[in-house]
C-alpha cells in the first residue's frame, strides 16, 4: 500500500519519442533544511521553489507544532517567522514525518538541545527504518531516547536540559547524520565538530552560512572537519530552492534509454555532493550535456539536456561517489539495463536501509523484466542487454518507496513490454507531479486494476 492511503497501481508502456522541457519540483533536501532554519532564525524567512511534496508538508507542520508561523502564499512561495535558536515550544501532539527519514532525522536534531519531550512517527516505511544512527549521537548533547526495537519508530526524544557541545565522527556517509548533529550543535554552548571520513551532500554547511551562524569546513588526512560555533543568532533569508537532481534523474534518464529522445531539463542544482549521477551518466556514454551553468542562491545550477544514448557502456561506479548519488541507484539500475555489458556499482550498502532495501527491490524488479543483477550485501552488477533490449512484461513492487516506483515506470517506458508497479502512491512524497510532467514529455501511464 501506498504512505499515505489506497494503493495506486501503474502501468508504463513503450513510449514514442520524448520531447520538449521538463520542469522538475525544488529540491526537497534543501527544502527540508529552508524551513527548519527558518524556524530557528528571528525574524521572516521568504522562500521560493519550496517543493511541496508530502515530505516538505510534513516538515512544515512539523514547525508550525514547534512554534514557528509557517505560511504558504502561493505555489511555492512560502514564508516562515522562526523563533531563534533555543526557541521551539513543546508539541502538543505526535511528530508525524510520514515516509521522509530527512524530515525525521533532521528534526530531531533540531530539536534534541531543547529541555523538553517530543514524540515521533511515520508511516509504515519509515517505522521500519533505523534512528540509532542519530539517536546514539544526539545522546552525547545528553538527550535521552526511547523507541522500539532497534530505535525505531514511535520515538520519544527527551532533550537535553543543559546541553553540551559534542565531536563526532560519522561512522558512515550520511548527510541525515551530519546534519543532526550540528542542527543540535546550534543551541549547545561551545564549538560542535562533526568528521566524516568521505564527503556528502553540504546544503547544511552552506544554509547555515548563509544564515549567518559561525561554521568552517576543512579538508585534512582524517576526513572533512565541519566546525560549528552554538548559539548564535540566525538571520533570516530570502532563499530561492533550486530544482532537484534527484528528481530531474528520471526525465534524464528516460531521455536516455527511449528512441529518439531529446528532453531539456532547466534550472537543476549541480552542488558536488549531489551530482554525482550524472558524472556516471556521461562515463557510460550519455549524450547528456550542461548549457547555461551559473550560480544561484550559493548553488552551482545549470540546464540539462539529455538525448537518447544507445552507444552507453557499463562501467564501474567507483565507490567513493556513492555519496554524492545513494538515491539515484535505482534509476541508475534502469539505464544500466539498457546499456551494452555489465554496471557494477560497489559501496552502497546504505541502499539496505533506505525507504526500502533498494538493492534487494531493484534487483528483484529487473530480475522479473528478463534482466540479470547480482548483489552483495554493498554491492550490485547488473548485466546490460543494450537499447530496447529489455523484455519488460513484469510487476513490480514499489515497496512504499517512491524512487522504485519511479524507477520501475521509466523502465517500462522503452522496455518491449509494459511494466507495472504495484503502487505509485508514494511518489506524491518527493515528486507529486511526476506523473503530469512525464505525461507531457510523451510517457504512456496509466492506472493498471489493483
Amino acid at each position: 500500500m501506498s504512505s499515505h492511503g489506497t494503493p495506486t497501481p501503474m502501468i508504463s508502456r513503450k513510449a514514442a519519442p520524448l520531447k520538449g522541457v521538463a520542469e522538475v519540483p525544488g529540491d526537497k533536501s534543501i527544502s527540508h533544511r529552508s524551513l527548519i532554519l527558518g524556524a530557528m532564525a528571528v525574524g521572516e524567512t521568504k522562500i521560493t521553489g519550496l517543493l511541496e511534496g508530502e515530505d516538505v508538508l510534513d516538515t512544515a507542520k512539523a514547525m508550525r507544532a514547534l512554534g514557528a508561523e509557517v505560511v504558504q502564499h502561493g505555489a511555492g512561495d512560502w514564508s516562515v517567522h522562526g523563533v531563534g535558536v533555543g526557541g521551539f515550544g513543546e508539541p502538543e501532539d505526535v511528530i508525524d514525518c510520514g515516509n521522509s527519514g530527512t524530515g525525521v532525522r533532521l528534526i530531531m536534531g533540531a530539536v534534541a538541545t531543547h529541555p523538553f519531550a517530543v514524540t515521533f512517527t511515520g508511516d509504515a516505511s519509515l517505522r521500519s527504518r533505523p534512528m540509532g544512527r542519530v539517536t546514539e549521537p544526539l545522546s552525547l548533547f545528553g538527550t535521552a531516547s526511547y523507541g522500539r526495537t532497534g530505535g525505531r519508530l514511535p520515538l520519544m526524544m527527551v532533550g537535553a536540559e543543559s546541553p553540551v557541545p559534542v565531536s563526532y565522527t560519522t561512522p558512515v556517509p550520511s548527510a541525515q547524520v551530519k546534519s543532526a548533529v550540528l542542527l543540535a550543535g546550534l543551541n549547545a554552548p561551545g564549538v560542535t565538530v562533526v568528521t566524516e571520513k568521505e564527503a556528502t551532500r553540504d546544503h547544511t554547511e552552506r544554509m547555515l552560512a548563509g544564515f549567518g551562524a559561525e561554521v568552517t569546513v576543512e579538508d585534512t588526512p582524517e576526513g572533512r572537519v565541519i566546525s560549528l560555533t552554538g548559539q548564535p543568532e540566525l538571520k533570516p533569508q530570502v532563499i530561492a530552492v533550486p530544482r532537484d537532481p534527484s528528481s530531474a534523474a528520471f526525465p534524464v534518464c528516460a531521455a536516455l534509454v527511449v528512441p529518439g529522445s531529446d528532453v531539456l531539463v532547466p534550472g537543476i542544482g549541480l552542488n558536488p555532493t549531489r551530482a554525482g549521477l550524472f558524472t556516471t551518466l556521461r562515463e557510460m556514454g550519455a549524450d547528456l550535456t550542461y548549457e547555461n551553468e551559473r550560480e544561484e542562491g550559493g548553488e552551482p545550477v545549470a540546464d540539462l539536456r539529455a538525448k537518447f544514448s544507445p552507444d552507453m557502456k557499463g562501467i564501474e561506479v567507483p565507490a567513493e561517489r556513492a555519496a554524492s548519488m545513494i538515491d539515484e541507484y535505482p534509476v541508475l539500475s534502469v539505464v544500466a539495463s539498457f546499456a551494452e555489458g555489465v554496471t557494477k556499482c560497489p559501496g552502497v550498502k546504505e541502499l539496505r536501509v533506505k525507504e526500502s532495501d533498494r538493492i534487494d527491490a531493484m534487483a528483484v524488479g529487473l530480475r522479473a523484466c528478463g534482466v540479470e543483477v547480482n548483489e552483495g550485501e554493498d554491492w550490485f552488477a547488473v548485466k546490460g542487454l543494450g537499447p530496447e533490449g529489455v523484455p519488460g512484461g513484469a510487476r513490480a513492487e514499489a515497496r512504499l518507496d517512491h524512487r522504485i516506483a519511479m524507477s520501475f515506470l521509466i523502465c517500462g517506458m522503452a522496455a518491449q513490454k509494459p511494466v507495472e508497479v504495484d503502487d505509485a502512491g508514494p511518489i506524491a512524497t518527493s515528486f507529486p507531479i511526476f506523473m503530469d510532467l512525464m505525461g507531457n514529455l510523451g510517457a504512456k501511464l496509466e492506472k493498471a486494476n489493483a
